[in-house]
């Protein structure tokens, strides 16, 4: 749920280490008899080269160089061997060496090259967060952000484009709704992202910030890699090899967790557990939301990582979940009555990954998963089950053509099942999609990128083709800053509520257009971005006299038909600005959205704004760190104006408007080492002044007005975290 901090896998006990190496370096601990080799990386015209990997091929030993092009690590490895340079915007150099004793003084020359292509990253509609890279938002950020509690969605929710959410379950974009982003993992759709609670109550997602090592939002314009997504992708890489072997325990008002990781030379595994139970939080809490049932949960997770090489990783992952609750809900024809909403899911994905380099030229990756969900409810008594799976493939081919130019061509085969029933009614559908996609990346010169790509899809079910032609610009306006354009098509299939009910309308379709500036420097960002998105074929429920909200309404075919004349538009303006310089120890980040959309779909009666759509968004986050208490201080404020309500008194449909929305949230974060052992103890509250926030109002059928809260309005939540692996004095 989205007021409490859920534990997933090994998240916490990473969050500790960063905690308290946020200040410090991070060294590496020799284990065995080693070698010192050193030496310095230049480019061709002796300057030094920084940042660049160093290792010795066929190994993992290695290292990067320094601000003056030093480097230096250890190794195991003997006799003769090839010592590798690698770095954006350099040609790759390699040393043939003999390993016998301490190997010093070695000098690497690196060609320049007249672009730097990786670097050079086309930002229109994309944010991204990867370690090692220039970045927006990294996993820390995520973590540390007040009123995130973790959740990758919750800080991303932080970001322009994006709406704030208090009683809907998902990630609504440029004007889209939830189920118009997809949520990728390691290439793979998460078909269940987010856990399954009563309507009125918005759930948090499954995944934790630190399980990834890499973070990329894109809120339109985005790869032709995927599909299926009218609005936006969020797209999450695991963490490879973990940097050691660790055990990890904690305890926090929700529950208890554990976890921890076996590092070997070529291979680790990982493990985690956990148990949650929100009776003692709402003991003290007063909650919106009637739980008859409180929610209460177990999982674990598995994850064997093999790297064969310096450049290929293999990643098998299995994630298990089961969760609880019981609620008390409004009925719709009687808000003055309620009905019981009680729900048992159980949850398992998997995930296998291989990726290899091949002589710097090629790169292949294939990936497969399959995930299974089940939610049992009942309604006041009656019975209703909700199944569905899907099984997933992607295999891809990357080619560095020059240096240059690199081309990316791929295929994925997805294949789901849905079954519904309630009470004697059953339904169910089953979809097999099939597309295939290429892409290119071009640094036709050095300040201008070029990446066209195009994607096809065929949909089994609908018996549908549609190709989708799409194209990204990036031009350099000197050193730091530069313009960035986007646009194409894409396409999505009707929401499962349609499909599943029997309807088969064709695809519904979006086409983006985006520009916009960025400029980063000195630990300073600078983005704006203007976008506009045109809809079309939406389906829409042409024979409706009657709006009704209710997601659960009895949709039928045969009375009530549909088609796909529906359309809309979303345009709007962003802003970001993020400070990590002018505040010692201090960083902050504004983002401002600004929409105008309407759309005519679904149900509607009329062209309108959504219900799920505020007009202006803004997020003003700050972070300090205080060095001599060894404390962090985080603070996010968010405002929204008002969204609009269906009132069927108001002739004018979706015209009346909720009050502006208001939350400041606190997180405090202290960190304390007991000898070799070390702890991070931590507290927040969300929605610190108690604003009395409202979503939305629902009207029953006999005119009474109830309204749409968050389950609490404001909560508090303690937590502490042990490390039972010392660290060692360098470290500290």
């Amino acid at each position: 749920m989205s007021i409490i901090v859920l534990p997933r896998q090994s998240d916490n006990c990473i969050l500790m280490k960063r905690f308290l190496l946020l200040p410090l370096l991070l060294t590496s601990v020799a284990t065995w008899a080693q070698t010192a080799i050193s030496g310095k990386v230049v480019d061709d015209k002796g300057k030094p080269v920084i940042g660049a990997s160093v290792y010795l091929d066929n190994t993992l030993d290695g290292g990067t160089s320094d601000s003056t092009g030093n480097f230096k690590f250890n190794t195991t490895e003997t006799g003769n061997q090839t010592i590798v340079a690698t770095e954006v915007g350099h040609e790759n150099a390699g040393l043939p060496i003999i390993v016998k004793g301490e190997v010093k003084d070695l000098v690497l020359k690196m060609k320049s090259t007249a672009r730097q292509l990786d670097d050079f990253v086309i930002t229109a509609g994309s944010y991204e967060a990867s370690n090692g890279s220039k970045t927006v938002l990294t996993s820390l950020d995520i973590v540390t952000t007040a009123g995130s509690q973790a959740d990758v969605v919750k800080a991303i929710q932080t970001l322009p484009g994006t709406q704030q959410q208090g009683a809907q379950t998902g990630l609504f974009v440029r004007g889209g709704d939830a189920s118009e982003a997809a949520v990728i993992v390691d290439g793979m759709v998460a078909q269940n992202a987010f856990l399954t609670t009563a309507p009125g109550v918005a759930a948090r997602s499954r995944f934790g910030p630190f399980q990834f090592k890499g973070i990329a939002f894109s809120s339109g314009g985005y790869s032709a890699r995927y599909g299926q997504a009218l609005s936006s992708v969020l797209e999450l890489n695991s963490n490879d090899m973990p940097d050691k072997s660790t055990i990890n325990l904690g305890v926090n008002m929700a529950g208890i967790y554990a976890s921890g990781s076996k590092l070997l030379k070529k291979t680790s595994f990982e493990a985690s557990a956990y148990y949650n139970n929100l009776q003692p939080f709402y003991g003290i809490a007063k909650t919106n939301v009637d739980f008859y049932d409180v929610p209460k949960g177990a999982g674990g997770s598995a994850k064997f990582n093999w790297a064969p090489n310096k450049k290929g990783i293999f990643k098998a992952l299995v994630n298990y979940s089961q969760f609880r609750s019981g609620t008390r809900v409004p009925e719709p024809s009687d808000a003055t009555k309620t009905l019981d909403f009680g729900v048992k899911s159980q949850n398992i994905y998997g995930i296998v990954s291989y990726k290899q380099s091949l002589k710097d030229k090629w790169q292949i990756f294939t990936a497969g998963s399959y995930s299974y969900n089940q939610d049992d409810v009942n309604w006041s008594g009656t019975g209703a089950l909700s199944k569905d799976d899907r099984a997933q493939f992607r295999g891809e081919l990357k080619n560095y053509t020059t240096s240059r130019l690199s081309i990316t061509a791929g295929t994925e085969i997805q294949h789901f099942n849905y079954e519904r029933t309630f009470g004697i009614w059953n339904t169910s559908f089953t979809e097999t999609q099939i597309a295939g996609y290429a892409e290119a990346d071009w640094s036709a010169i050095h300040w201008l990128a070029i990446k066209p790509g195009v994607r096809y899809e065929h949909s089994v079910l609908l018996n549908q083709d549609v190709v989708m032609p799409r194209l990204a610009m990036g031009i350099k306006s000197g050193l730091y800053g530069q313009f960035s354009v986007a646009g194409g098509m894409f396409y999505q299939t009707a929401d499962q509520q349609y499909l599943i009910a029997g309807y088969k309308p064709q695809m519904q379709q979006a086409v983006h257009y985006i520009a916009n500036y960025q400029y980063m420097h000195n630990d300073r960002t600078l983005r704006i971005e203007g976008y506009y998105k045109s809809y079309d074929q939406l389906v829409r429920e042409y024979t409706t006299k009657i709006f009704d909200a209710n997601q659960f309404r009895v949709l039928n075919p045969y009375t009530n038909p549909v088609d796909n004349s529906g359309d809309g538009y979303a345009t709007g303006a962003e802003l970001f600005f993020r400070d990590k310089k002018s505040i010692k120890n201090a960083d902050y980040w504004i983002s401002y959205s600004f929409i105008d959309t309407r759309r005519f779909y679904k149900n509607y009666l009329a062209e309108a704004q959504p219900d799920f759509i505020a007009n202006h968004n803004l997020n003003i986050v700050t972070k300090y760190f205080i060095e001599k208490l060894q404390t962090q201080i985080n603070l996010t404020y968010s405002y929204a104006t008002g969204r609009p309500y269906y009132n069927p008194v108001n002739a004018s449909f979706m015209a009346d408007r909720t009050p502006d929305f208001h939350n400041l949230s606190l997180n405090i974060n202290y960190l304390r080492s007991i000898g070799k052992w070390f702890t991070v103890i931590y507290a927040g509250i969300d929605n610190v002044t108690n604003q009395k926030n409202v979503f939305g109002y629902r009207y029953d059928t006999a005119g009474n007005r109830y309204e749409i809260r968050p389950a609490i309005y404001r909560s508090v939540f303690v937590g502490i975290n042990f490390s039972l692996t010392a660290f060692d004095k360098d470290e500290l």
